[in-house]
């Protein structure tokens, strides 16, 4: 394990930014915030030496989080943030962004999804109403069928990995006798299930129990505001 007088100055850069920002915001950089920092101008060079830094016993590193960086050594002269960064770390789990719900085009959502930084979401905790984030994903919506749920086109939704629905679920759904996905209300009713849109001229779906598929229930909504 090296002290950090014998780490490069690259190395101990980032560990001095890495300090500032977790005692300035109270949770960990990005990859990308790390290189401009530092003028490192290659993510490929900064994984690089976060990955000295996991070595020589000061960080450590998910990759499964979009901000998955956590102080294990306090640095000379540094403002005591190691206790911030324990805390950060898991302020914003990463949800994976996989793909979008597109009538008419089928999408494969895997049991266990992954995505690297670029495409992880941040979401705070008490979005998820205390779903193991490892248990979610999330997709984009193209379309405007659920715009009286608040939904719009463009929107992300972040979902549960659940076979199974109450009624009144917002969910997505795989239908198999039609070979696409989509995003509505679910209502059983009898042997047959009732996919409701929130749109005053859209129609619902009615498909036999049998042709559709349970892929996720929906926790929360992200929009982008510009």
């Amino acid at each position: 394990m090296k002290s950090f007088s014998k780490l490069s100055e690259r190395q101990r850069n980032i560990l001095r930014f890495m300090d500032r920002y977790f005692d300035e915001y109270g949770y960990p950089p990005t990859i990308r915030e790390i290189g401009e920092a530092t003028d490192i101008f290659s993510t490929s060079v900064v994984n690089y030496n976060l990955n000295k830094l996991v070595e020589h016993g000061f960080i450590e590193r998910s990759d499964s989080k979009a901000r998955g960086l956590r102080l294990v050594r306090a640095i000379p002269n540094g403002r005591n943030s190691v206790r911030k960064s324990e805390k950060g770390a898991e302020r914003f789990p990463g949800v994976p962004l996989i793909g979008q719900i597109v009538a008419g085009e089928p999408i494969h959502i895997p049991e266990t999804a992954y995505a690297d930084e670029e495409n992880m979401l941040e979401i705070p905790r008490s979005f998820l109403g205390g779903v193991n984030p490892t248990e979610t994903y999330a997709l984009r919506v193209s379309g405007d069928s659920m715009t009286d749920a608040m939904i719009q086109d463009g929107d992300i939704v972040v979902l549960r990995h659940t076979d199974t629905a109450q009624n009144g679920d917002m969910v997505a759904v795989w239908l198999t006798d039609r070979e696409e996905t989509t995003l509505k209300y679910f209502y059983q009713e009898g042997m047959r299930v009732r996919l409701q849109p929130a749109h005053p001229t859209m129609e619902p779906i009615y498909v036999q129990g049998t042709d559709c598929r349970v892929q996720g229930k929906v926790l929360c909504v992200v929009r982008r505001v510009d």
